[in-house]
């Protein structure tokens, strides 16, 4: 157990670092997102699911055969798909010679955004991004299904409270210092959602950090405590919600004449469409994102304080 905890330990330091490589690269906005995710929310989950390993393995063991033979099937695809590809950092690849100059020199035209990253994710590969967000939207969905705890008897239900009262209440430093710190994360992660279109940041990033603070409410002042201040009800529909918003914007898009997602239409300005577009999207990814981390740890920390 000792040696799992630090196996995530050192993944997370190396996430950090790698974090700092990416800054030192001009990278920000992939600092951004490896430091939020990479060092943060997958550290927490990966401690989260190691509280729920055993000490010892099961003795019942299956042998999933056509599951195996999946595996080798989509892997042996995945690896022919890449031998099509131009070589890693070959300067003739396509993407030097047609995709990237034209970001470079158009982008600031077309969509009025200094954040190139920004208005690439947003506006250029809009769809891809579109299908990210169901993805994650797809984990909390399947995390819903695998891991849904259900509601333990009262006594089970009070002991617990009790204990999380007591064993909260010893540590006045922590929950004082994190009531301080609590309103900073959230205004930084809207900071991070509404200055995306000009400076590192975005939904990714800011959902992230914005479900950082309701994880480290929970964690500080137990999990009990943190059900009755969020309403679970409302993160799932929020989840949801953040989906339907990026697709509504999308078919608003179409009604209007365009094509799925071009934001040229939303206003009589096309730069003007672009901001609107961009913004109401990027809401859309903020809102999935976070509901999504905060769904996956509430159920990952149910499920083990019912086991």
């Amino acid at each position: 157990m000792r040696d799992l905890f630090a196996v995530v330990m050192l993944s997370g330091i190396f996430g950090l670092l790698s974090a700092s490589f990416f800054v030192a690269m001009d990278a920000v906005d992939v600092a951004f997102t490896e430091a939020s995710v990479g060092a943060g929310i997958a550290s927490l989950l990966m401690l989260t699911a190691v509280t729920l390993t055993g000490r010892s393995e099961d003795s019942e063991r299956h042998r999933p055969m056509w599951a195996l033979v999946v595996v080798f099937i989509t892997g042996g695809l995945l690896i022919y798909g890449t031998l099509d590809m131009p070589y890693f950092g070959s300067a003739d690849a396509p993407i030097h010679l047609h995709v990237a100059p034209r970001y470079i020199n158009d982008s600031m035209q077309e969509t009025g955004l200094p954040n190139i990253v920004t208005s690439v994710l947003a506006s250029y590969r809009g769809f891809d991004t579109f299908g990210e967000v169901v993805v994650i939207f797809t984990a909390g969905i399947g995390v819903l299904a695998l891991l849904r705890v259900g509601r333990r008897s009262g006594i089970h239900r009070v002991m617990a409270d009790s204990i999380f009262y007591l064993m909260h209440e010893q540590h006045l430093i922590l929950r004082i210092t994190t009531k301080i710190l609590i309103p900073f994360i959230l205004l930084f992660a809207l900071y991070v959602q509404f200055h995306g279109d000009f400076g590192p940041g975005g939904g990714f990033q800011a959902g992230v950090i914005f479900a950082a603070a309701i994880i480290l409410y929970a964690m500080v002042f137990g999990l009990p405590t943190a059900r009755r201040v969020v309403n679970r009800t409302f993160v799932r529909l929020l989840s949801a919600a953040g989906v339907l918003l990026y697709g509504g914007v999308g078919v608003v898009t179409m009604l209007n004449g365009g094509n799925f997602l071009d934001y040229n239409v939303l206003a009589g300005d096309p730069v003007a469409g672009q901001h609107l577009g961009i913004l109401l999207i990027e809401l859309g990814v903020g809102c999935t994102v976070a509901a999504v981390m905060v769904i996956i740890f509430f159920n990952f920390s149910g499920r083990r304080d019912n086991l």
